[in-house]
């Protein structure tokens, strides 16, 4: 919930949503808590909206194709308050804004400084 971003698969291999609709072509962001339930934390929007903007530029996507999971299958995923930042726009404008500005420029921290990152971020540092 901190807006921590971690890459769980390559873009290149589709992801499992563990519904029934085929994931080729689609750039999945998992965002981690339950958003029926919990408030979506500042610090985790803005993390989500830096990924899809760094989607967006490098894959070349339209950010009007952005879309929750139930959109595509029988889910209440994302959860109603994390659906309620896609269906009134306000990712998108995030998003926009972010590739408006120049984009976002992500890279990837592997091996033992990975590995040291994510045990400080595990640590609560």
């Amino acid at each position: 919930g901190k807006g921590n971003i971690y890459q769980l698969r390559r873009p290149e291999i589709a992801g499992d949503t563990a519904t029934d609709y085929n994931t080729v072509g689609h750039f999945l962001v998992i965002c981690e808590g339950d958003f029926d339930k919990e408030a979506v934390p500042e610090e985790q929007l803005r993390g989500a909206a830096q990924v899809f903007a760094w989607a967006a530029n490098t894959y070349k996507l339209s950010t009007s194709t952005l879309a929750g999971h139930r959109d595509f299958a029988q889910t209440s995923c994302p959860g109603k308050n994390l659906y309620a930042y896609l269906s009134s726009g306000e990712l998108k404008r995030r998003i926009d804004d972010l590739l408006s500005a120049g984009g976002v420029d992500l890279q990837p921290l592997c091996g033992s400084e990975g590995a040291a990152k994510v045990a400080a971020i595990e640590a609560g540092n």
